[in-house]
């Protein structure tokens, strides 16, 4: 639920998705406000789908002010002052709209007053064929920045003044070997983070009258970690992701760094965005044992003082998260955090859960939650390993587990595993791993190439089949990081030597297995759950048992009612203390 409060007013409700559909199945996939905070745009999702449809709101009487938009899909929406947005959508596929391709991304332009079927192209469809197509209008309302892609890594980047009545769309970068967004823009300035000749990113700026990339200007140059970047209040707030964890420094626009902000401990902190005539921002923070908690910074200062924090029913001084690195199969230096009860005995015996993702450079870093304290109050070591793939350390670490490399992703993973059972944290029997999305293609694989290290798995909505992932909704995007099998014989053969689906060996002993999936899956389609278990049941040699969850009304994992996630939490945990024969605390 969305609440709204003025200053340190009482708060009320904003909008509440539990009035969205009967059972709870349909949800808010995000919420776009106007300069002005007067209309908002916020999306909904039906039955866990990536397909939304858009409600345009009064946001000071709640009152709808537009015909409902239908058909959105990976769309943001991109206010242009108060008269109309932008928006990214597909043509209907042929065939289910669960299981088609989808390839030729479109970026609308949507007037407040007028029928969908009026809406303008603005970039992309046939005349530019383009996977994946976002926009963002700039805070001061001068430039229209479009991104575009074909796969989920390297973008190119065009811009389009919007104080000049009809102007063309100007290219910034064309082609796909990099990455940059626009930021911020100030006086003709335009403030871009890059990878280019920076694996770590870095902020650029340049005339927005000339963008190209052969004018940038470092203002923030390339350092030791990933860079992240927002502003507020006429400064920059430069993020690091420091070994899985947050670091934030505020910079002044000509790239001089005013101050760290102190933050609580090892966590994640998120937000230090806002408009440029604000004296105040808001942050959180959160940890493995610090439950998400709202800051307020004065930015003239550097004060930061608690705004609002959670009733949890919870004393973070009993736990502790502690980071540790071990050694991968090639020598590798990779971190990995574990939270357990103080004063644990680590006698080689713990109940343990570990989670890994390992792709598309997304970074796991600490944050809390309710289900996994449920796990660790009842003896249980929960572990995450920053394996390679993800992009904790940039894009050498990013390229370190795609494609022709994606064994050492898996070999992080085993490696992480071998790490807590030699350290005497725990014993295979009482070793259970999960994952989702391209972390059950984690889990597929290490179960499937080390069947013995593990009592319990949890492969969750996973890319199964890797021979024909690529044939399914968006699946085609995911070539940066896996290649395809059509691409060459030597990327199939690749590909099936770590395919779970094809990988499954008759008479093996694999450890008690819940595959969990969604009928209404459209970004991973449950097709791969459905094949990966009935090669598991077809084949298992032993009592261990096989099942496949299937959640109905549920798509990838957004959007799931309260009452649903508790029973799917359930199930998980009773399977895993049933399996390893543990009496639940």
């Amino acid at each position: 639920m969305l609440y709204r409060q003025k200053g340190k007013g009482a708060a009320e409700v904003f909008l509440d998705p539990n009035t969205f559909s009967k059972d709870g199945t349909s949800s808010l996939a995000g919420i776009y406000f106007t300069k002005d905070g007067s209309i908002c745009t916020y999306l909904i999702s039906d039955g866990g789908s990536d397909w939304n449809k858009a409600i345009v709101m009064d946001a000071r009487t709640k009152n709808p002010v537009d015909a409902t938009l239908t058909d959105l899909k990976f769309s943001g929406i991109a206010w242009l002052g108060n008269e109309g947005f932008y928006y990214s959508t597909y043509d209907k596929p042929k065939g289910s709209q669960l299981t088609a391709k989808t390839e030729r991304h479109k970026l609308m332009y949507h007037k407040l007053g007028t029928p969908q079927s009026q809406d303008a192209l603005v970039f992309g469809g046939d005349d530019l064929p383009r996977r994946y197509i976002g926009a963002s209008v700039t805070e001061d309302q001068n430039f229209l920045v479009i991104t575009a892609a074909n796969a989920t890594y390297g973008n190119e980047l065009y811009i389009q003044n919007l104080t000049m009545g009809k102007a063309p769309i100007v290219p910034v970068v064309i082609g796909f070997d990099h990455e940059q967004d626009v930021v911020w823009s100030k006086n003709g300035q335009l403030f871009i983070i890059t990878n280019q000749n920076a694996p770590n990113k870095k902020l650029v700026t340049v005339d927005a009258g000339q963008p190209v990339a052969a004018n940038w200007k470092d203002v923030i140059a390339e350092k030791e970690f990933p860079l992240n970047v927002s502003t507020s209040g006429g400064k920059l707030y430069a993020k690091y992701l420091q070994d899985a964890v947050s670091k934030v420094y505020q910079y002044a626009p000509d790239g001089t760094m005013e101050r760290e902000i102190t933050l609580p401990g090892l966590g994640t902190a998120s937000g230090f965005s806002g408009k440029e005539e604000e004296n105040d921002l808001y942050y959180s923070y959160t940890s493995y044992i610090y439950p998400p908690t709202i800051f307020h910074y004065d930015i003239k200062s550097g004060k930061t003082d608690v705004f609002k924090k959670p009733t949890v029913k919870f004393d973070p001084s009993l736990y502790e998260s502690n980071q540790v690195f071990f050694t991968s199969a090639d020598g590798t230096r990779v971190p990995m955090i574990i939270t357990h009860k103080k004063g644990l005995t680590m006698n080689g015996s713990n109940p343990t859960m570990l989670y890994g993702y390992g792709g598309f450079s997304i970074s796991l870093s600490p944050a809390f939650s309710i289900s996994n304290l449920s796990f660790i109050e009842a003896g249980g070591i929960y572990a995450v390993a920053n394996l390679r793939g993800g992009g904790e350390y940039g894009d050498r670490w990013h390229n370190a587990g795609t494609k022709m490399q994606k064994q050492n992703v898996f070999n992080d993973f085993i490696s992480a595993a071998e790490y807590l059972i030699n350290n005497n944290y725990t014993n295979k029997d009482r070793l259970a791993i999960s994952g989702g999305s391209n972390g059950g293609l984690l889990v597929g694989a290490a179960i499937t190439q080390r069947p013995d290290l593990f009592r319990v798995a949890f492969p969750q909505v996973g890319v199964l089949d890797m021979l024909r992932y690529h044939k399914f909704t968006a699946g085609a995007g995911w070539a940066y990081d896996y290649g395809t099998a059509e691409d060459n014989k030597e990327m199939f053969e690749y590909l099936r030597r770590y395919s779970p689906v094809h990988n499954v060996r008759k008479g093996a002993c694999y450890p008690a297995t819940m595959v969990m999936t969604g009928d209404h899956d459209d970004r991973v389609v449950p097709a791969h759950s459905f094949k990966f278990a009935s090669e598991l049941q077809a084949a298992q040699s032993c009592k261990k048992p096989v099942l496949i969850r299937v959640e109905t009304k549920a798509g990838h994992g957004a959007g799931k009612p309260t009452s649903m996630l508790i029973d799917e939490q359930a199930d998980k945990w009773a399977f895993l203390f049933w399996n390893m024969g543990v009496m639940y605390k």
